[in-house]
C-alpha cells in the first residue's frame, strides 16, 4: 500500500532551498528512526525554549517524555508545539567560502501536543522510547511501577504536519573558481557509531554484557 505524501501547510512549507525540501513520508520516518535526540521547542511565559529530548516513533505518531514536574511540558499542552531533529551527514570544503555547506537530513514537525492518559497508552508510549533509544532494554530491565508513572508525562504529537530537508553532494561552486581551481572543494563526510560498552562501577561480578547491548555495538552506527 503506498503510504499518502507530506502535504505541506503554509508554516511547514520550505521556502528558502525550495530543491531540498522532500515529500515522501517514508524519507520523514527514516531520519526520525535514524535519529536519538530531538529538539522541542515550546514557548514559556511569551518566550520561545528549545529543549533537546529524546523520543520515539511508532506509526504517524511521535512520542516525548519528562517529568511531571517540568514545566516544558506544561507549557507544550498549552500551545503548538514544535520538534525537529537533524542528521549531519558531512561538512562540504567550496573554493570560495561563500559555498561551504553542510549535507543533512531535518525533519521538523509542528502540532498540538496530545497528553497521553490512558495507562495502556501510557505505558505503549514509554516502550517505544526505550525501544527507540536502546533496543531490548523494555523487556531486559525492571519496568516503571506506579510511583514512578506517577512522575512521568507522556505527550504524542501527530506527524501529519511535517517538513522534511535535504542536501546531499558536493560544492555549488562559482563557475570562475571551478576554471581557477582557486581552492581545493570536496567532502568531508561525518558517521556515528557506538564504541564498546563499559560496565557501570556498581555492576556485580558475574554479568555478561546482554545481547540486545552487543548486538547495538556490533550494528556500528
Amino acid at each position: 500500500m503506498t503510504r499518502p505524501q507530506l502535504s505541506p501547510t503554509p508554516r511547514s512549507t520550505i521556502k528558502r532551498g525550495k530543491k531540498r525540501a522532500v515529500t515522501d513520508r517514508a524519507v520523514l520516518e527514516s531520519i526520525l528512526d535514524a535519529g536519538l535526540i530531538c529538539h522541542l521547542s515550546v514557548v514559556i511565559d511569551g518566550s520561545p525554549v528549545v529543549l533537546p529530548t529524546g523520543y520515539g516513533r511508532d506509526g504517524d505518531t511521535l512520542y516525548i517524555h519528562g517529568s511531571s514536574g517540568a514545566l516544558s511540558l506544561r507549557s507544550a499542552l498549552e500551545n503548538e508545539i514544535c520538534v525537529a531533529v537533524t542528521l549531519l551527514d558531512g561538512i562540504v570544503y567550496a573554493r570560495s567560502v561563500f559555498h561551504f555547506s553542510a549535507n543533512y537530513r531535518s525533519a521538523v514537525i509542528h502540532g498540538p501536543a496530545r497528553l497521553v492518559e490512558s495507562p495502556e497508552e501510557r505505558l505503549h508510549g514509554l516502550r517505544v522510547l526505550t525501544e527507540h533509544m536502546a533496543p531490548g532494554s523494555w523487556e531486559h530491565s525492571r519496568q516503571p511501577n506506579a510511583k514512578e508513572l506517577a512522575k512521568t508525562t507522556v505527550l504524542a504529537l501527530s506527524l501529519e504536519e511535517a517538513a522534511v530537508k535535504v542536501r546531499s553532494g558536493g560544492p555549488g561552486d562559482e563557475p570562475e573558481d571551478i576554471s581557477d581551481d582557486v581552492a581545493w572543494a570536496g567532502v568531508l563526510p561525518l558517521t556515528q557509531q557506538w564504541s564498546a560498552p563499559v560496565p557501570s562501577d556498581d555492576l556485580s561480578s558475574g554479568w555478561e554484557i546482554p545481547a540486545h547491548v552487543m548486538d547495538r555495538y556490533a550494528s556500528r552506527g
